[in-house]
């Protein structure tokens, strides 16, 4: 294949901001391809990671917002939970459909993804992988270049536009080779494993569980709120309560019509937010309860304790 051929192949790669997407996008530009780094984020997941890892390769990124349609599949996944609350192929399923989506709208010729095969149990065995590029509309177009050798060829290998021997066949737990991939590509920060995924922590799961049996419609606020607090429930009411300054900073800014927010006018402690899902208090219950929590968390409380109270309207 000339030069001038492999300038016209474009590929859309998806970039989560560890070091198999990192190498997945350096192993088509050695190929000559021409280079898309997109990637997602939502109330659970940022785009931090991934605009670090573009940087290290010296790359541009795109970065889509997909809070809203992720949200959903989080209440209801088709293809389930992991150990916590990730729906984990449901969540990939969605990104690849709308790189699917963006690639038709923008004629790439194919997406790429860092996947290995077995390298996660649950989204990246033989049947998930199967399933995903089915049903992400994507069959022979989703390249993945670092087990590219153990797949079915695609489209684009098909035609000669990637040449399959310079793909890998990489899969399993270790990481041994992409290390040494990382070398060869003169990587440096590498980032070390971990999806950055809120659904992934216990802690969070269950304090999204604890919201879902609450308020099943649950919104992205309520998601956002659950991030920055220490929540304590009594019944359907949370009171939020702040672990410090940037929380409590959070906890005001996250507050909408409705809510009650406290914060100590006269002495260190935390703010304080509460959010009524239907508990049946009355607003003087609900303050004394915030009170309470507010007191519960202070140090260094006056005899005489002030405390800012607003109804948010």
């Amino acid at each position: 294949m000339d030069s001038e051929l492999k300038k016209r192949v474009r590929a859309l790669v998806l970039m989560s901001g560890g070091l198999d997407s990192m190498l997945a996008a350096k192993i088509l530009e050695e190929l000559g391809v021409e280079v898309t780094l997109i990637c997602f984020e939502s109330y659970f997941f940022s785009s931090a990671g991934a605009k670090k890892a573009a940087e290290n390769i010296g790359m541009n990124l795109r970065v889509h917002d997909l809070s809203l349609p992720h949200l959903a599949i989080v209440k209801r996944p088709h293809y389930g939970h992991g150990a916590g609350m990730n729906p984990c192929i449901d969540c990939h399923l969605l990104m690849l459909k709308t790189a699917g989506e963006i690639m038709a709208r923008e004629g790439f010729d194919f997406v790429a993804t860092g996947e290995v095969l077995g390298e996660r149990p649950m989204s990246q065995n033989r049947l998930s992988l199967d399933i995903i590029e089915k049903e992400s509309g994507l069959t022979g177009r989703l390249l993945r270049p670092l087990s590219a050798k153990l797949l079915p060829k695609t489209v684009a290998e098909e035609k000669g536009l990637i040449d399959r021997d310079k793909l890998y066949d990489i899969s399993g737990r270790s990481r041994a080779v992409q290390y040494e991939l990382a070398r060869r590509f003169n990587m440096t920060n590498i980032p070390q494993p971990g999806g950055g995924c809120l659904l992934t922590e216990p802690e969070y799961g269950r304090r999204l569980k604890e919201l879902m049996l609450a308020k099943p419609d649950f919104d992205g606020s309520d998601a956002r709120l659950l991030k920055n607090c220490r929540p304590v429930w009594a019944g359907k009411l949370l009171v939020a309560v702040a672990r410090d300054k940037n929380e409590c900073v959070a906890l005001v800014g996250l507050a909408r019509s409705g809510d009650l927010v406290l914060e100590p006018a006269n002495f260190p402690g935390p703010a304080v937010l509460a959010r009524d899902f239907g508990s049946g208090f009355k607003r003087e219950e609900i303050m004394e309860l915030a009170k309470s929590n507010l007191l519960r968390y202070s140090k260094k409380i006056p005899e005489d304790p002030e405390i800012t109270i607003k109804d948010v309207i």
